[in-house]
């Protein structure tokens, strides 16, 4: 079964293809694949956000079913340039393409990384997992490295790192 969310975006994308096609509009597809950084909500609800705000508040973090599930995160400076480089690339190429950093990490190691990092002494609670959560998103980005000569420079210590001080400053 497909989230809404995940529907919301093929249909985004298949009117985009439609109308490329039907009137010749110049277009650009990426599918972008969980980034993160400073300058986030801290309530947006994504995991990233939601672990630093849960440590530095000495809160418990919230892991969902056996926090083994992986994502992969993109440091915001990465899908930038992936941006740019898909807005100067051919026009003949309109993707879709996918970028993010095909790195994955289990939210466990997510948590763990977050606590030790902001020297938190906050606790991982495990809550059920939702019936439509993923257990895995990766992106596969031979495509970008192909067409648009991009990959992700920024691993996610150092990315994590370079976003501390934004979230001790909004908490």
């Amino acid at each position: 079964m497909r989230s809404c969310y995940d529907e919301g975006k093929r249909c985004a994308e298949t009117l985009f293809f439609d109308y490329h096609r039907q009137h010749k509009v110049d277009i650009k597809v990426m599918r972008i694949f969980n980034t993160y950084g400073p300058k986030m909500s801290r309530n947006d609800g994504r995991v990233v956000s939601n672990f630093f705000v849960q440590a530095l508040k000495g809160e418990d973090l919230t892991v969902y079913g056996g926090g083994l599930q992986t994502r992969s995160f993109c440091y915001v400076d990465d899908l930038i340039q992936g941006m740019i480089a898909l807005m100067n690339s051919d026009s003949s190429f309109v993707g879709p393409v996918n970028v993010g950093n095909p790195e994955e990490f289990t939210m466990i190691d997510l948590a763990k990384k977050i606590i030790a990092l902001t020297g938190s002494s906050s606790k991982i609670v495990l809550k059920e997992l939702p019936s439509d959560d993923p257990v895995r998103r990766q992106p596969n980005i031979a495509l970008a490295q192909k067409e648009l000569a991009w990959e992700p420079k920024v691993l996610l210590d150092e990315g994590l790192e370079r976003s501390l001080s934004y979230f001790q400053s909004i908490v």
